[in-house]
């Protein structure tokens, strides 16, 4: 931990939106739980190089404003976190804060991948994307996306148990986003 780290402010360290991607360690730890599920500060610090004692702060900050939270565990001393799992329904600044950075994430994963893929094991070298176009009210999409999310219940809770994991089994980014595609407008056509 720096000194500037101790002399931070509290709205200094709250780091929400633009001001949370740029620091480094919490993006680092971001990164980390989008790609691994949960993780406690003495691994976090293991696999990026830093303090366990840096990590259990920025970790505690992250928590704080509603990034992350404590995944459940049996006890003891290790404390796991995880990013924050929020309700579908929600819908206010927080979780717009919270889906911005998320899909920043995600965009900086994929290009990861695209730039890393020659690296992975030859079974992992493809991908499954698609994409679609279908006219829908938005009812009819919040029932896609439901479909989808039972879809992929029953691989959830292998994020907190390891054990329930299939052999050869990683982890996999599975993003999914629903918009309605909006006209483009005059100033829209002008720039091509």
């Amino acid at each position: 931990m720096t000194e500037d780290d101790v002399n931070t402010t509290d709205d200094q360290a709250a780091g929400t939106g633009e001001e949370l991607r740029k620091h480094d360690v919490r993006t680092a730890l971001l990164g980390l739980l989008a790609e691994v599920g949960t993780v406690t500060a003495t691994e976090a610090a293991s696999r990026l190089g830093y303090s366990s004692g840096l990590c259990s702060f920025h970790l505690r900050q992250l928590a704080r404003h509603g990034h992350i939270e404590e995944a459940p565990h049996s006890g003891g001393r290790a404390r796991p976190w995880r990013l924050k799992q929020h309700a579908p329904a929600a819908d206010g600044p927080m979780e717009e804060q919270f889906g911005d950075l998320a899909r920043g994430l995600e965009d900086e994963s994929w290009q990861r991948w695209l730039t890393q893929r020659d690296e992975a094991p030859p079974e992992w070298r493809h991908d499954e994307a698609f994409s679609a176009v279908a006219y829908l009210t938005p009812e009819e999409m919040s029932r896609v996306a439901n479909v989808i999310r039972r879809a992929l219940a029953p691989y959830q809770d292998r994020e907190q148990r390891p054990l329930a994991r299939p052999d050869g089994a990683r982890p996999v980014a599975l993003i999914t986003r629903l918009f309605p595609l909006l006209p483009h407008t005059a100033d829209d056509t002008d720039q091509g």
